[in-house]
């Protein structure tokens, strides 16, 4: 019969690789998880309940919240609030810094960044939704209050990150740094399960993500890459399939068991770009490089982007390697950083 392995197990079988940790990062992630279980209980019967539709209110980011939005939110703070492990989070719901009283946590080594509830536009159509997160090092010393600065660190400063995906199965996927595992839940057993050991990207694709409505709003570059995913061509196998969900985390999870590339560029209205660097981007470029895969906003690649606000925004090119290179190349050739 074969081993079960929970994510609890998996946590602490690797506590070894994080001497200085002291457990106080195993028990975050274990504190991360649980948070997922409620959550995941909520979106599985949110057609029962009064837990759809819109909140009323709109976050810092311009948008709609949803009530299932509020309630991702409000879990994850919790669970991360009553374990101590951490001296803030911040969140896409909230404008700013959520500082956790309270001595142990004052003390605390790690701040957390996560989007509650990804993709949260799809919720009432009940099209797979998610969480994102990642864990810091605060650079302030512990005891004071926590500020900005202490988030406004490179991705190459992370010591943890993954996502939640909700979908016909639940899964959680993270990496420390030392490759990328995804733990899927039983709901027999209410335990993260080790499914996806070791995970890896492929480094060629045959499907491009991109939502093809705002064409004419992208950059030449962006334009390019997409013709010539739509070109017939034995040898590299094209054209390439079109998939667009619409969640960051579904796309994303497609592409890397898959292979793919997932696109969110600068646009004529957001020119920018629209996906948040801190606690959406810079994520899951760390999962699908410890994959094998690549992560840039078309010209950098995302983990070594310097943030300058809590809420920064950035393009995102992302998925297998060499078709990530190849939309650089676009971007380089028909259109140049000024």
């Amino acid at each position: 019969m074969k081993k079960v392995t929970t994510l609890g197990q998996f946590i602490i079988e690797r506590q070894k690789d994080f001497p200085f940790a002291k457990g106080e990062l195993s028990r975050l992630l274990r504190d991360i998880g649980i948070a997922a279980k409620i959550v995941n209980r909520e979106v599985n019967k949110a057609g029962l309940v009064d837990i759809l539709g819109e909140h009323g209110t709109t976050n810092i980011q311009g948008e709609e919240v949803k009530k299932l939005d509020v309630f991702a939110n409000e879990q994850f703070i919790d669970a991360l609030s009553s374990g101590g492990e951490t001296c803030a989070v911040a969140s896409e719901e909230n404008e700013e810094i959520i500082h956790i009283e309270g001595e142990v946590s004052a003390n605390a080594k790690y701040v957390v960044s996560v989007d509650p509830l990804d993709g949260s536009s799809n919720i009432d159509v009940n099209v797979s939704i998610g969480t994102i997160f990642s864990i810091i090092r605060r650079s302030s010393e512990p005891g004071i209050p926590v500020n900005e600065n202490d988030y406004l660190q490179k991705g190459t400063s992370m010591v943890a990150a993954g996502y939640i995906i909700y979908g016909s199965s639940t899964m959680l996927v993270y990496t420390t740094g030392r490759g990328v595992n995804g733990f899927t839940l039983d709901p027999s057993i209410g335990e993260f399960c080790l499914s996806h050991p070791d995970m890896k990207c492929p480094e060629e694709g045959k499907i491009y993500s991109i939502n093809e409505g705002n064409y004419v709003h992208f950059p030449e570059g962006v334009k390019q890459y997409i013709k010539y995913c739509q070109v017939e061509d034995e040898a590299t196998k094209r054209p390439y399939s079109s998939r667009y969900i619409g969640s960051l985390v579904a796309d994303f999870h497609r592409n890397l068991l898959k292979g793919g590339i997932f696109i969110y560029p600068s646009t004529a209205k957001s020119p920018n770009g629209k996906l948040r660097l801190l606690y959406e981007c810079n994520p899951v470029a760390w999962i699908i490089e410890q994959a094998g895969g690549k992560a840039s906003d078309g010209y950098t690649r995302i983990m070594e982007k310097q943030p300058k606000t809590l809420h920064e925004r950035t393009p995102l090119f992302i998925g297998s390697a060499n078709m990530v290179t190849m939309a650089e190349e676009f971007m380089q050739k028909f259109s140049p950083k000024n």
